[in-house]
């Protein structure tokens, strides 16, 4: 049994949702993240998501394509990141999965990379621009490797291909919530719900299914996950903080992941 699928179990047998954090490594720069990490765990994220910072980042939108220029800037490479991550793993038992896009993996050699990132704790990869049709050479490697492999859906993924993805996702389904990149949204919108109950009826029993896109309040958390999800991912909430780069930062990234865990939690 992987970690990832122990926290889902540990946290479903409690009667609670996950909480699923991303942040962009690197940002606002190396040394910093497993500081930035470690108060989102205070806070009670229960796994960690950590972006691969990327030149051409076209799933996310302008507060994620900042925060990467930020990484780029301040030096972080893809084999930085795998060591920010064993930096974190080596003071806090959480999972740590990587949001990439596929150039950065294939450049660096598909299995010599994952492998080194199982290596220094990494539990699973997400990567946005490689559909599952053409994954074959990637989930072997993953397999091998040991890693989950969290591939996406969208309102615009067909009732087969969703049948597929499911098939092909470990760890947790990413749920694309809405049309569009990444970035806070004021609410939770109606067709996101009825969007949820509908792909729960697939990955009962299968996989747990993880809600992200526009998921930046506690009251987005609940609508998700009283709608079916298991598990609601934020993003541009955290790093919105992290642009400010405040002397108050870490205390405010603990105190948000700790609002939103809280609603998780069945009442």
């Amino acid at each position: 049994m992987t970690t990832i699928k122990q926290v889902f179990q540990k946290q479903k047998k409690q009667g609670n949702g996950c909480l699923i954090g991303y942040i962009t490594a690197g940002d606002p720069n190396p040394e910093r993240t497993p500081e930035i990490a470690t108060a989102l765990i205070r806070g009670g994220v229960d796994i960690l998501e950590l972006g691969l910072p990327f030149s051409d980042p076209i799933a996310d939108g302008p507060t994620i394509q900042a925060a990467s220029l930020r990484a780029l800037k301040a030096g972080t490479t893809p084999m930085r990141v795998v060591e920010i991550a064993k930096e974190i793993k080596t003071k806090h038992d959480i999972p740590i999965v990587i949001m990439t896009y596929y150039n950065p993996v294939f450049k660096l050699g598909l299995e010599t990379f994952l492998e080194t990132a199982k290596s220094a704790g990494v539990e699973g990869f997400i990567v946005p621009d490689l559909p599952v049709e053409e994954a074959t050479d990637y989930r072997e490697a993953a397999k091998k490797a040991k890693l989950d492999t969290i591939f996406l859906a969208s309102p615009a993924t067909s009732k087969n291909r969703l049948v597929r993805i499911v098939d092909a996702s470990s760890g947790f389904l990413y749920l694309v919530s809405r049309f569009g990149v990444t970035g806070a949204q004021t609410s939770v919108a109606e067709a996101t719900v009825e969007l949820i109950k509908k792909v729960q009826q697939f990955t009962t029993g299968k996989v747990p299914l993880a809600v992200g896109f526009g998921i930046s309040k506690p009251e987005h958390v609940k609508r998700v996950l009283s709608a079916g999800a298991d598990a609601a991912i934020v993003g541009s909430a955290f790093i919105t903080i992290i642009e400010k780069n405040c002397k108050d930062m870490l205390k405010e990234l603990e105190k948000t992941a700790a609002a939103l865990k809280a609603a998780t939690k069945t009442p």
